[in-house]
C-alpha cells in the first residue's frame, strides 16, 4: 500500500490524555480547545480534542470556564494526578479492594515497595501530628 493511503498508527491508550494535559500545562493562561489542537497536532478532529477534554473533566483533571460562546480550560492535575486517578478509577471498579490492594503491593519491584512504604509511613505520622496539635481545643 503507498504511504499516502497507509492509516496513520493509533495512539497507546491514554497517550492523547497525557499530550492534552501536557499542553495545557505549557500555557500560561487557560486556553481553548482549538489551541490545544494545535499544540497536540493538527491532524486531530477538533470534536476528538474536545471529546479528551471532556473525560479529563469528568476525571477532575482538568477545570473549564465558559467564556463567549465555547470554554477555556486549564489544567487541575499533573500527570502524577492523572495516573493517580486512573489507578482510584480501577480500584473503586473492583468488589474486593483488599484482595486488589495486596495483589498490586506483591507485585511491585523491592524499590517501589519501600517507596509506597515510606510515603505510608509519612502520611501516618502527618496524622499523628495532626490529631496532637488538635487536642485540648474546642
Amino acid at each position: 500500500m503507498p504511504d499516502s493511503h497507509r492509516r496513520p498508527q493509533r495512539r497507546a491508550q491514554g497517550e492523547l490524555e497525557t499530550q492534552v494535559l501536557a499542553a495545557l500545562h505549557a500555557a500560561d493562561a487557560p486556553v481553548t480547545a482549538g489551541w490545544v489542537r494545535d499544540r497536540v497536532g493538527g491532524d486531530l478532529a477538533y470534536t476528538t480534542v474536545m471529546t479528551i477534554l471532556a473525560r479529563l473533566h469528568a476525571k477532575d483533571a482538568v477545570a473549564r470556564r465558559r467564556e463567549g460562546r465555547s470554554f477555556v480550560w486549564t489544567p487541575t492535575s499533573d500527570e502524577a494526578g492523572l495516573a493517580a486517578l486512573k489507578m482510584r478509577k480501577v480500584l473503586d471498579a473492583e468488589p474486593d479492594r483488599e484482595a486488589v490492594l495486596a495483589s498490586f503491593l506483591t507485585s511491585l519491584p523491592e524499590d517501589d515497595e519501600q517507596v509506597l512504604r515510606d510515603l505510608l509511613r509519612r502520611v501516618d505520622e502527618e496524622d499523628h501530628a495532626d490529631k496532637a496539635d488538635g487536642e485540648g481545643t474546642v
